[in-house]
């Protein structure tokens, strides 16, 4: 009859909607329901796998500072300052500069040969720096070879991590720097007490066998947990730089980078240039080392609670000021308060770095993005301790060095702030709010994707 509906187009339309109900539910599952272990014996092995790796890596190379003070006492008495620095930081540089090459051979499935191949040439290289007594010789093995395999050592191990965890992946990565801690910490009280006990060859050889070790637990524990991906493209995915975010974040790690290693590389030369004594000096650099440690896994509880780049802002700004402060300590204590406090913000920071970046494009493409970050971070990290080291030899003291440091530390803060209003221009509170309704549409599914992601820190492209 007219105006009414049979019983069976009422049925399937009801069908229809249920149907539609369903997929939309599905969808939210999807989009909020990730398979991730967060948790589980094979996952934490993973992360003992990644912590050996940065105590192989950051903790080794972070060492530099004792290294820099001996050589320019004892072993490379000729070369300058700055021109010892280069040493360090070309070391530093290539921690991050390989994560071009190896984030690309992550993303295509090549990781477990390169990662061995890696761990063999830094223990042969560390063997070989014992063996140096020129400065070309230390700049090849303990410069290019032990930073170049560090880069490979370290390169996959944060895109491993992402696998294996999405909601505690803050605090696995701060658990994962905390590697880096204990090496800095181990390693240059090692290196004091051997090398009048046993000489600077065979000191390097007891830090040889101990990176057997800790590369070979590295080795025989990380593991990838999803496939290979065959993303279109070469080592770099320029793309990426479309993204105002991605672009804004990779520059604040260039500027930060130039100076967040100066402290760390200087800070047992400028003790001792005030009167501390050299006895005491190296251990400021296990201080510090030990400070960060805390900071890591500080760091890695709030930035799950309160996101990446929010927690990165203050610290990132502490450690600024910290840099400034650095030249005016000139008694023990409080040069050991300001190794202890710069630590913890430095270490808070470096755990932190490489966490926005996870959400800030696809999984499978995840290691090109990573790589392209630390390469543009690296060519920081090269620059920042021989312009230091330049700005002490023109100058006669470290003044002038903090100021430097501590100005390039902090424009991280304005880009941080810059990319928070950036959102806020383009996605209203009111607009934010309705993202929570009790009956999403798939639009609102996005922006309550988006909004999860703010609140952890993580700034998207506009157009989510």
């Amino acid at each position: 009859m007219p105006g009414t509906v049979d019983e069976q187009t009422v049925d399937e339309f009801s069908a229809g909607q249920l149907a539609d109900k369903n997929n939309r539910d599905t969808d939210i599952q999807a989009a909020f329901a990730e398979d991730y272990p967060d948790g589980g014996w094979r996952a934490w092995l993973v992360v003992l796998g990644a912590m050996c790796s940065t105590f192989s890596t950051f903790g080794y190379v972070n060492t530099w500072g004792v290294f820099q003070a001996y050589y320019e006492e004892r072993l490379l008495l000729h070369s300058s300052t700055s021109t010892i620095a280069w040493i360090g930081s070309i070391q530093y540089s290539l921690v991050f500069l390989p994560g071009l090459v190896t984030g690309r051979m992550f993303d295509i499935g090549y990781f477990k040969l390169p990662y061995l191949f890696a761990s063999i040439l830094l223990v042969v290289a560390t063997f070989l720096v014992g063996e140096c007594t020129k400065y070309w010789q230390f700049l090849l093995c303990q410069g290019f070879a032990i930073g170049i395999s560090c880069g490979m050592v370290f390169g996959p191990t944060n895109s491993i991590i992402g696998h294996w965890f999405r909601r505690k992946r803050g605090l696995a990565m701060g658990i994962t720097a905390c590697g880096s801690s204990i090496g800095g910490t181990v390693f240059p009280i090692a290196a004091r007490k051997l090398i009048p006990a046993v000489g600077f060859p065979w000191t390097m050889r007891i830090i040889g066998f101990i990176l057997v070790l800790s590369t070979g637990i590295a080795n025989l524990t990380l593991e990838r947990r999803l496939p290979p991906v065959r993303v279109k493209g070469g080592l770099a995915n320029l793309g990426a730089f479309k993204s105002a975010p991605y672009t804004i974040y990779c520059i604040s790690g260039f500027t930060t980078f130039l100076g967040l290693y100066t402290v760390l590389t200087y800070i047992d030369i400028s003790s001792i240039s005030v009167g501390i004594s050299s006895d005491f000096s190296f251990y400021l650099v296990s201080i510090a080392n030990a400070a960060s440690g805390l900071g890591r896994i500080v760091a890695g509880i709030l930035t799950d609670k309160f996101g990446a780049v929010n927690y990165m802002a203050p610290v990132t700004l502490a450690a600024g000021i910290l840099t400034y402060a650095w030249p005016f300590a000139r008694d023990k204590p409080s040069i050991i308060v300001i190794a202890t406090l710069y630590g913890f913000t430095n270490g808070a920071y470096i755990s932190s770095f490489l966490i926005p970046i996870f959400e800030l494009g696809d999984m499978g493409d995840l290691g090109r993005r990573l790589g392209m970050a630390m390469t543009i971070a690296a060519s920081g990290a090269l620059a920042g301790p021989p312009i230091s080291g330049a700005i002490y030899s023109a100058t006669g003291g470290f003044e002038a060095v903090g100021y430097y440091a501590g100005a390039a530390v902090h424009p991280f803060v304005v880009h941080s702030a810059f990319l928070i209003t950036e959102y806020r221009k383009h996605y209203s509170s009111d607009r934010r709010a309705d993202a929570y309704s009790s009956s999403p549409s798939p639009r609102k599914v996005g922006r309550k994707i988006l909004n999860m992601k703010l609140r952890r820190g993580f700034l998207l492209e506009s157009r989510l």
